[in-house]
């Protein structure tokens, strides 16, 4: 029988951004390019969407953009037809507070994918003057601001969202599932936190939500987000596992796709 490791699908970046989101580069038919050139069979977008949050920039798209953003996307799909499949999808920012603001928003569109993450924390001390700060940032006023509150804290709060998140939104898999880690230096997993991503994989399972293998990771840290330790345990689940560059400019698109299958059979040996 084949490990679910080895299940993967290297043709489909499940997870591409275009300037819409305002902190990447490249319009759409850019990616769709870059996507044929690496000979990918299918890209699909994912485009940021948040609500209630108070951050010092807007890094997501507005209900307005994302009519353009479905407008271009369809022009895009007929004229590549035969070429690459493009999916027009959504990463939804989860916030608790705003929980049935979104909901109705997602049913808004047929998205082709639903991806799930939580990148802004409620912070009472307003960085920058402002109510969140972005977890997922390298800013260094979101850093000093995370070094400054309690690590262990914010990681369990992180982990707790994504629990709640998959119980209340509809969504197709979850994002980067350990990026909080991701610049801030000397953060890392505690017990506890590791019994809260068993109890979220768990989650996944009973409600058939897959894990994104992010290899943006690869360039930050040499590994993908996640790490083996919850790729294993997502196999041991048979959650499917799909493959992501989270591009965020063209030359992004299937980025480093080639370095999987060895890290996946790396991950497989260690379970």
């Amino acid at each position: 029988m084949t490990h679910p490791l080895h299940t993967i699908d290297l043709s489909i970046d499940h997870h591409v951004h275009t300037s819409y989101c305002g902190h990447a580069i490249g319009k759409m038919e850019d990616y769709v390019l870059a996507g044929i050139n690496k000979g990918l069979a299918k890209i699909i977008f994912l485009e940021h969407m948040e609500a209630g949050i108070d951050y010092f920039e807007r890094t997501w798209l507005t209900d307005q953009d994302f009519d353009h953003y479905f407008k271009e996307g369809r022009k895009l799909q007929r004229h590549y037809q035969g070429q690459i499949e493009i999916g027009l999808g959504v990463e939804v920012g989860y916030n608790p507070e705003y929980r049935n603001e979104l909901i109705t928003r997602l049913k808004q569109h047929n998205w082709d994918q639903i991806g799930l993450s939580f990148h802004y924390l409620p912070v009472a001390d307003k960085p920058n003057g402002h109510r969140h700060l972005n977890l997922v940032s390298r800013k260094p006023a979101n850093i000093k601001a995370m070094q400054a509150a309690d690590p262990d804290q914010t990681l369990s709060h992180y982990f707790a969202v994504l629990k709640e998140a998959v119980q209340t939104l509809n969504v197709d898999h979850i994002c980067h599932l350990d990026a909080a880690l991701r610049f801030v230096p000397g953060l890392h997993l505690t017990d506890k936190h590791h019994q809260q991503i068993t109890s979220l994989l768990d989650l996944m399972a009973d409600h058939n939500v897959a894990l994104e293998i992010n290899t943006s990771g690869f360039v930050i840290r040499d590994r993908p987000y996640p790490d083996c330790t919850i790729i294993n345990q997502a196999a041991t689940r048979n959650i499917p596992l799909l493959a992501s560059s989270d591009a965020h400019r063209p030359e992004d698109v299937g980025r480093l796709f080639n370095r999987l299958p060895d890290y996946l059979e790396s991950c497989r040996s260690t379970s």
